[in-house]
């Protein structure tokens, strides 16, 4: 099921967020996990976050998406549910409420590439990274409902 995020959800969306960084050897880890969860937190106020709960294991929330004006800004999914189609779920829940969908992913993250590109994304420019915090070059994407 994907509903929108509650604010009772930003420890689990934070700790998402949290687990991918440490767990990406190229990733500079930033903040501290606080700031991560105050951060999930700011998203969800904002009303940008909608979450993956999965029905029958009880294993919460299984990944976020956190998409604003078109723009996705964060689209994660928690190490154990990675692989199970969470995020191509995600993914379709957003193209159902936009016609165009735009976001930026590091030119390192090879397996992201590859998920937006069997989602219909294309390539619409790049970067050197001195747009982002991270400082890593990174590759803007869009994609387009296709007309009738």
């Amino acid at each position: 099921m994907i509903r929108p995020a509650q604010p009772t959800d930003a420890g689990a969306v934070g700790a998402i967020l949290s687990q991918f960084i440490a767990q990406t050897d190229w990733m500079p880890s930033l903040y501290s996990a606080a700031q991560e969860l105050s951060f999930a937190g700011t998203m969800i106020d904002r009303g940008w976050v909608s979450v993956a709960e999965p029905e029958g294991r009880g294993a919460g929330i299984a990944g976020f998406l956190a998409v604003d004006a078109g723009y996705i800004h964060a689209l994660y999914v928690a190490a154990g549910w990675r692989g199970q189609g969470m995020g191509g779920r995600l993914l379709e829940h957003a193209k159902s409420r936009n016609a165009r969908l735009e976001l930026h992913t590091f030119q390192c993250n090879i397996a992201a590439h590859r998920f937006y590109g069997r989602a219909g994304f294309r390539e619409a420019g790049r970067g050197d990274g001195s747009a982002n915090e991270e400082g890593l070059p990174d590759i803007l994407l869009v994609w387009e409902r296709a007309q009738p």
